[in-house]
């Protein structure tokens, strides 16, 4: 469980030498963002003046963290990598498979039967090669990291979208998918694009209602779910400094909903404090002693508009607070207006439900404020109107909370307290009623409010807030509430306001608890066998993908043209079918059975081009692959947005699709697809998304000069035997075009092994 102080001031002694060294050749002051890039270049690589959104870089990441749900095929693949022990500190965080219901007690136990075959695996495949593994109730991955494992100026990778949370410590940490974090626990080099930067400058001072939450939500509607594609963004100024490291954390986890790399704040005291509170005094001792090296030039925060692509400005003091969509995380609504929005919009006044903690907002702090809230309902003889969950964030903070009294004030007001995991946010809700569809309303602290998200239920509309005003809207249970302004009604008949929250950033007694939940792996673990039962409806070991035959793909299939939102959420569903994640078969069947056809908008009901009738797509993928005949998907904007799971890149591989082509990806997905062999490419004219129709065949017509830059020519034969010629692009260098001729970048590890 010890963070590994050496590695730390190893990572340190590099950065001054080569910060120093990059600022002469690069021949101007560096953002935060650059000093850690630049530290991290993989050992041998010639530092230079990358050119930003072109050069891809390799890269020598610190550590790497895997979560229950993407661990299964993370390890399965690095099984097959030959290797006797991770290369980099590695760990695994047991939360997803926890499924929220009834109360924490009950839900872990429940977990625990359940999904006793697949924590068996990843305990013992961890302690083979010197994982360490957090058990099942021990906390969410990113609070967890956050307690434990980040550190300022360090570089993590993540099989998880919000491995960005670490950027509240002042990390660049990335989300990736299984087979780039194989990549580093295999001990090779990480490659990455060499980001853009956006800079967040924060002026004022956070005061009342308004948290760290509504500064990553009003730039969410600033920059849109893909404004932050390709870039890191980089937060500055008196308000960043001013705000605790919990906060900052709460900011850059959300950064995955922007589209953005990751997100990153400078080292200030805010952080050492944290490091302090959390047992790690000589990480802030080192930190202090260079932390000029740890945060930005002076001069890029006095003039960031010549240091960074695009700057954003946000004065904390005028911020309001804000309530963010439904469907999506980047509709912005501030407090004051969401009455009349919800009205003119016909959204449901009435919340059913307000569920705080998750990763993104668990924290002491936030804990505490909503809290102070909570004890109001009975101070002012209110009756709380809503059902209220809290998820804590990890057992560190579960328990600091019972012993702080926290815990008991949110049950005297009817709250259920859920177990440390994930539960809600991720789907893993057993929602009383859901499955009869109604429209309704809840409102959450968590990061992703995508159609079906939380509950599985279409017509569930929800809306993301920080943990005080989410707490302040289940006690008025009325999306129409105003707590700056509005007055409830109390037991008396009495008008009441509910007070401003307040909380402590961090706990004055400290933090405690008896068992984290940690295990520490063998030293040796050689003679561990981690074995797999054919006949697992849970687990399957994985067999490799088929190089390429060096031939044109012709011949292929349409499977599915996805119209509008194609998130990972709609290529490869989580909730119940988590329990999936390990056995590639199976989880095949939820293969884009989220996704809208263009066709008939309706989803999950394709055409069969070789029997004319309509199935499923994951049915029509099968028969198309039992046939020999491939395959291409065609999609919208930002294809693959959201989680980085690689599954909604595996199973299309699995079965039999060859090429995708969309009009744009999110940044990881398309990372994905690569990984696994296959063809991510996007239209050189978006117009020509219009012309594929549903009973097309797709021959390439030159995949024998594929080459970087290179754009290749499809060409899309029709019922009536008319074509349409159309040019792709795509952004593969030689060695991810390697990648696609090997049949993946697993089998090249492989063959070095």
């Amino acid at each position: 469980m010890a963070f590994d102080i050496e590695m730390i001031k190893k990572v340190y002694d590099n950065m001054t030498s080569r910060v120093d060294e990059a600022r002469k050749i690069v021949g101007r002051p560096l953002t935060l963002t650059e000093k850690i890039l630049y530290n991290h270049l993989w050992e041998g690589k010639p530092t230079q003046a990358f050119t930003r959104g072109t050069d891809y870089v390799d890269f020598a990441p610190d550590r790497v963290a895997c979560q229950d749900a993407t661990a299964q095929m993370a390890l399965l693949q690095f099984m097959h990598a030959g290797k006797p022990k991770v290369a980099v500190p590695t760990t695994v965080h047991c939360d997803h498979l926890i499924q929220a219901k009834v109360g924490a007690e009950k839900d872990l136990a429940r977990a625990k039967t359940q999904s006793n075959e697949v924590f068996d695996f990843l305990s013992s495949v961890s302690n083979k090669y010197g994982i360490g593994f957090w058990k099942p109730g021990a906390g969410i991955i990113h609070q967890v990291v956050l307690e434990n494992y980040a550190f300022p100026g360090g570089m993590m990778i993540g099989t998880d979208s919000h491995t960005v949370n670490a950027g509240g410590l002042g990390m660049v940490a990335i989300g990736v998918g299984g087979a780039d974090a194989v990549d580093v626990m295999s001990g090779m080099a990480w490659e990455l694009k060499f980001p853009k930067l956006i800079g967040v400058k924060l002026t004022g001072k956070l005061s009342g209602w308004t948290a760290p939450k509504d500064v990553i939500l009003k730039v969410a509607g600033i920059l849109t779910v893909k404004g932050g594609t390709g870039a890191i963004v980089e937060y500055f100024g008196e308000g960043a400094i001013a705000m605790s490291c919990t906060g900052k954390g709460t900011i850059c986890n959300m950064g995955a909903e922007i589209g953005a790399t990751t997100s990153t704040f400078g080292y200030d005291d805010s952080m050492g404090r944290y490091l302090r509170a959390t047992n790690r005094a000589d990480v802030a001792d080192a930190a202090d002693k260079i932390a000029p090296y740890l945060t930005g030039d002076p001069e890029v925060y006095a003039e960031p508009e010549k240091y960074f692509d695009q700057v954003i400005e946000i004065n904390l003091s005028e911020l309001e607070p804000h309530l963010n969509g439904p469907f999506t995380p980047d509709l912005a609504t501030p407090i004051s207006k969401m009455k009349e929005e919800a009205i003119k919009n016909d959204w449901p006044l009435q919340i059913q439900v307000g569920l705080i903690g998750s990763c993104t907002n668990s924290s002491y702090e936030d804990i505490s404020r909503a809290a102070s809230l909570a004890r109001q309902v009975a101070d002012k003889k209110l009756k709380t109107k809503a059902q209220f969950t809290i998820n804590p964030g990890s057992e560190t903070i579960r328990y600091t909370i019972e012993r702080d009294g926290f815990i008991d004030t949110f049950e005297k007001i009817g709250a259920t307290v859920f177990a440390n995991a994930c539960g809600p946010c991720i789907g893993m809700w057993d929602r009383e009623g859901a499955e009869k569809e109604e429209r309704n309303t809840i409102v959450h602290s968590f990061n992703r409010n995508f159609s079906k998200r939380a509950d599985g239920n279409p017509n569930t509309l929800a809306f993301v807030g920080s943990p005080e005003l989410v707490t302040a809207m289940a006690i008025a249970g009325d999306l129409g509430f105003n707590p700056l302004t509005d007055t409830l009604i109390n037991e008396d008949g009495e008008e009441v306001r509910l007070e401003e929250p307040t909380g402590d950033e961090l706990p004055p007694n400290g933090f405690d608890v008896v068992d984290p939940g940690f295990q520490a792996p063998a030293h040796d673990g050689s003679n561990i066998v981690v074995s797999v039962n054919p006949d697992s409806e849970r687990l399957q070991l994985l067999a490799p993908f088929a190089p390429w035959d060096g031939k044109n793909i012709t011949g292929a299939k349409l499977l599915i043209k996805a119209f509008g939102k194609c998130t990972t959420d709609h290529i490869s569903m989580a909730g119940p079918w988590l329990r999936f994640r390990g056995h590639l078969d199976n989880i095949s069947n939820n293969m884009l059975i989220g996704a809208i056809n263009a066709f008939n908008q309706k989803p999950n009901t394709v055409k069969n081009q070789l029997t004319g009738i309509y199935d499923t797509v994951p049915s029509v993928a099968r028969s198309y692959k039992a046939a020999g005949v491939p395959s291409v998907v065609v999609g919208d904007h930002n294809y693959g947005e959201g989680s980085s799971r690689e599954h909604a890149a595996m199973e299309p591989r699995f079965l039999g699709v060859k090429a995708v082509l969309v009009k744009s990806f999110a940044r990881i997905h398309e990372t994905n697809l690569k990984k696994q062999g296959m063809l991510g490419l996007t239209f050189a004219n978006e117009a020509d998304y219009d012309k594929i129709q549903e009973d097309d065949t797709i021959n390439f017509l030159d995949l024998l000069e594929f080459a970087p830059e290179k754009q290749l020519t499809l060409e899309f034969v029709h019922a009536d035997g008319t074509t349409d010629v159309i040019m792709a692009n795509h952004t593969y260098n030689e060695g991810q075009i390697g990648w696609f001729v090997a049949g993946s970048a697993l089998n090249l590890i492989a063959a070095e092994a």
